[in-house]
């Protein structure tokens, strides 16, 4: 993968993490750095003009490096919680809110991985019944893998404690990491998808849906617990045809009875976020339909989200055991 530049926070610019990954790269122009933010945070950039060609940050995250997961976020009742070891996606999907919520749309990736394992054992402990952490909520768990070799040190670590599930949320094929090693049975990839009208209208860069679901099934019959994500679920008026052929293709090589869960999620977005997207691309007609409001969140109607809903699940009745099934808040 290759970056404009790379630039490197002097804390972390002599660690050998950080030099392990500069090796990986192809000769790239490297920038030292106090903190990532004077890039990162810097007023008057562009979000649409810097995705054309991006940087890589690479810094050390401070503070609470593990953090609540949303209400209603995760497949069980278990605490939940979140961590992010890197700020925006290589992907381009024209619906993901980060493009609203940062300034920049080049990658921090934060190399301490030690200090969140050390705060990943501090929440298991703290916990009476086993926690769900979940990665992939501000970037892609697995699309920086042959840089960033985050996978591979933290399925070893959940492998190292089992009182701990991690989730790894993807829509990536670079899951060698994966093939190469034991099944971990705590450690469940989850993967989205969207029908074939919505892949190619606004996801750009993604992986094509055959070949993501090639990844997968490799990794079911390997023994990996898998996970199925419709998200985000976009009202259109073949809505039903697009997914009742998605599903088809789906379980035609995913075997249903055996994936760990699968999740539905709508199109939803904060207001701001929303504001900021419609800003960069005012010509994009996912931005320009009619949404309700309500407490600061920008979503499609409650009729449309209804019917969406009732018609998919009625669909995955014929596909997973309903206990399988969940609603992603």
């Amino acid at each position: 993968m290759k970056f404009s530049c790379v630039y490197i926070e002097e804390e972390v610019v002599n660690t050998q993490r950080v030099q392990e990954i500069l090796q990986r790269l192809p000769p790239t122009p490297q920038v030292t750095i106090k903190r990532y933010g004077e890039v990162f945070n810097r007023r008057s950039q562009n979000f649409r003009l810097q995705k054309q060609k991006p940087a890589l940050i690479l810094a050390k995250k401070h503070g609470n490096l593990v953090l609540p997961a949303p209400t209603g976020y995760g497949f069980n009742d278990n605490p939940g919680f979140y961590f992010s070891h890197m700020l925006n996606c290589v992907y381009d999907c024209r619906y993901c809110f980060l493009q609203g919520m940062y300034r920049s749309a080049n990658y921090v990736l934060f190399t301490n991985y030690e200090d969140f394992a050390t705060q990943l054992q501090i929440k298991t402990h703290g916990q009476s019944v086993n926690p769900v952490f979940y990665s992939g909520y501000d970037c892609d768990s697995m699309a920086l893998e042959p840089v960033s070799h985050f996978a591979e040190f933290f399925v070893d670590w959940f492998a190292d404690n089992p009182a701990a599930t991690l989730e790894l949320r993807t829509k990536s094929t670079q899951l060698r990491s994966l093939y190469n090693r034991q099944p971990v049975s705590n450690c469940i990839i989850a993967m989205s998808f969207t029908p074939k009208d919505i892949y190619r209208r606004w996801e750009s860069k993604v992986p094509g849906i055959e070949k993501r679901l090639d990844a997968l099934k490799k990794l079911q019959e390997q023994g990996w617990p898998v996970a199925i994500r419709l998200e985000p679920l976009i009202y259109e008026s073949d809505f039903e045809n697009s997914y009742d052929q998605l599903l088809s293709d789906i379980f035609e090589k995913i075997d249903g009875n055996r994936i760990h869960s699968i999740s539905t999620g709508m199109f939803r977005m904060p207001k701001t976020f929303f504001k900021n997207i419609s800003n960069l691309y005012p010509d994009e007609l996912l931005y320009a339909r009619k949404y309700e409001q309500s407490h600061g969140m920008i979503a499609q109607s409650s009729t449309q989200e209804a019917e969406m809903l009732e018609s998919i699940e009625d669909m995955l009745c014929r596909y997973v055991p309903i206990k399988h099934y969940y609603r992603c808040a």
